[in-house]
């Protein structure tokens, strides 16, 4: 049986000057560049007890297993989420947890590719303002968490996005959060691209790319549905029509059982999918707007459960094309109950067979 580590007394943490829920990533750069800030061949003789001190810390924060001991068995205390954390979020989740990432493309001239991207920005239409709008976007923190890091000169850079990007939206489009952060996580990437790739060894630096770039790809010259656009613009549009006795059929179609999780055909992932997981947040919002009225009449436990099941089933229609026809029967059968439609914006039923083949 190996030898057990004996946990190190000091604030591992803090030696790498990072925050208790710091990410992987986070975790990657700080021990980089620190060790160059304080590698014996820089900083003198004297500076190879910190540097040993600075590696031990990475071996132990960098080791999912290792760090969690460490922050069992010391008075270094993470937030009480952070364990929740790690396991849910793609900065937090363990390195052999994730998938493998999409290599970075070389980009010969970072500011003439920063300069066409806010060019982008000022063209960017109102459906792929509203598909960042429900993005998925963590990446300011991450920022946030590596600027102790970064030069003089880049940080004026950065800092120098936020106006950039600013006087290319218009007002409203700057006050939403997800949309800002999305754009300004793309535009971090261009920046800071060069830095990551120093600091960063793979699958930490693909996967940061992903991370900082994914909202603004789900977003920009994709359809607003996704691939079934014109099918579910045909569910919003009905969902506009809709009466309070329709989504008082629909309610009780649906059964009293709890109503689960929006389903995935097998062979998609919303980790993996985020385009298609923005096209269902936008087509479930877009439903329940355009069935509002009605909405509003319903008692409070009927129109929550109401709500939820337009959700659900704008979620279906967004995934149509990856469900076999008798699972999307079942899935939209209380919206069919409700409106006679099968859910091809016809009034016949589907040919029968798979939407898709499965070999």
């Amino acid at each position: 049986m190996p030898p057990r580590h004996v946990v190190p007394h000091d604030d591992l943490y803090a030696r790498l000057e990072v925050a208790p829920d710091a990410s992987f990533e986070t975790i990657e750069i700080a021990w980089r560049a620190l060790l160059k800030r304080h590698h014996p061949d820089i900083a003198g003789a004297e500076a190879l007890d910190l540097a040993k001190r600075i590696n031990v810390a990475h071996d132990w924060l960098s080791d999912p297993e290792l760090r969690a001991r460490y922050d069992r068995e010391t008075e270094v205390r993470a937030p009480r989420d952070r364990t929740r954390y790690a396991a849910t979020t793609r900065w937090g989740t363990a390195p052999d947890q994730r998938p493998a990432p999409r290599r970075r493309p070389i980009v010969a001239d970072p500011a003439e590719s920063l300069r066409r991207f806010l060019d982008r920005v000022r063209r960017l239409d109102r459906d792929e303002l509203d598909r960042l709008s429900v993005a998925e976007t963590s990446s300011i923190a991450f920022v946030a968490s590596i600027r102790r890091f970064l030069t003089p000169e880049r940080l004026t850079t950065l800092d120098s996005l936020e106006e950039q990007v600013r006087a290319r939206l218009d007002a409203t489009a700057w006050a939403n959060g997800p949309t800002r952060d999305a754009i300004l996580a793309a535009a971090h990437e261009i920046v800071l691209g060069d830095f990551l790739d120093e600091h960063l060894a793979e699958p930490f630096r693909g996967r940061a790319r992903d991370r900082l770039v994914r909202g603004w790809e789900a977003a920009i010259d994709q359809p607003r549905y996704g691939p079934n656009a014109g099918v579910v613009r045909r569910f919003v549009a009905r969902a506009a029509e809709l009466t309070a006795d329709d989504l008082h059929t629909m309610v009780r179609a649906s059964g009293r059982g709890r109503i689960g999780q929006d389903p995935w055909p097998r062979g998609l992932d919303p980790e993996e999918d985020e385009g298609l997981r923005v096209s269902s947040a936008l087509a479930a919002r877009d439903a329940t707007v355009a069935a509002r009225g009605p909405l509003l009449g319903l008692d409070g436990p009927t129109a929550t459960r109401a709500t939820r099941l337009l959700a659900r089933t704008a979620h279906v229609f967004v995934l149509r094309h990856g469900f076999t026809v008798d699972e999307f029967a079942a899935l939209i059968a209380p919206w069919r109950a409700a409106t006679g439609d099968p859910g091809t914006g016809r009034a016949a039923d589907p040919p029968p067979g798979p939407t898709v083949r499965r070999r």
